[in-house]
């Protein structure tokens, strides 16, 4: 395995990480991993052991370090815009990455996952596309995963004021399910019915967006488990109660969804 790291700008302290298969000649399926953190932070080992359970599957996996608050004020769109110039770098590099250009999926977890719905529903936004520096046809991901997202403010996270305005000074345009649209990639969502800290509404909200504009749509919902689970087994369980195989489930059921998909 080789291990790369890609800036995406000089003013910027985002980077792509990537876990690159070798041997042979076949082009493998690309997935982006999207962290979670509040925005102010990502979990770097649970960022790369989501990666590495992606390339154990068959990917050449990469994990998305974008800016946080504080870095940029108010923060959003820069995440966003990162993530669509770490899917035209991908697509970019895609005979040197061995990556097939035409199976780049990004997967979002906890505010990774807000990142990640935005960026399906705004990915062939002009301004968006401007920031970046790229034409829409090299951002346009192939599918997209939700693991435990946050959604919009109006569902329930954050609940702080400041904390909000640190995101966006408008809070309808941070609203991923009030943006989905007929363009948005096919899309698998997971999250726990007890999730105490991002009410499960935010999953289901954009579930329903996406059915009511025919996006191919898979959504799972466990009874139980706390937020942050990642991978839900002992690699990323970071506290009793989060070692849970029934939901660890979710990771075999989003593989075969993807194989469905081609």
């Amino acid at each position: 395995m080789k291990i790369i790291t890609q800036s995406l700008a000089p003013d910027t302290a985002a980077y792509l990480q990537g876990y690159l298969r070798e041997g042979g000649n076949a082009a493998y399926p690309a997935m982006i991993i999207v962290p979670g953190g509040s925005y102010t932070h990502i979990p770097e080992q649970q960022a790369e052991d989501l990666a590495l359970a992606w390339s154990a599957r068959g990917f050449q996996a990469f994990f998305l370090r974008y800016s946080f608050t504080g870095e940029k004020n108010p923060l959003l769109p820069a995440p966003i815009v990162e993530l669509a110039q770490s899917v035209a770098t991908i697509r970019q590099h895609a005979v040197d990455w061995r990556v097939d250009a035409n199976r780049i999926n990004v997967a979002g977890f906890s505010v990774g996952g807000h990142i990640v719905a935005l960026f399906n529903d705004l990915w062939h936004d002009t301004k968006i596309n401007a920031l970046a520096g790229i034409q829409p046809e090299q951002a346009k991901p192939n599918a997209v995963i939700l693991g435990y997202p946050v959604i919009s403010p109006k569902l329930g996270f954050p609940t702080d004021d400041q904390v909000l305005a640190s995101w966006s000074d408008n809070v309808d345009s941070i609203a991923a399910d009030e943006l989905v649209n007929d363009r948005n990639a096919p899309t698998f969502i997971w999250a726990t019915a007890a999730d105490p800290l991002v009410p499960v509404q935010n999953t289901l909200s954009y579930a329903q967006a996406s059915l009511a504009h025919h996006v191919d749509t898979d959504l799972h919902i466990f009874h139980h488990g706390p937020h942050g689970l990642a991978l839900a087994n002992h690699v990323t369980a970071w506290k009793a109660g989060t070692d849970l195989p029934h939901v660890a489930h979710w990771m075999d059921l989003a593989n075969e969804w993807l194989n469905d998909l081609n």
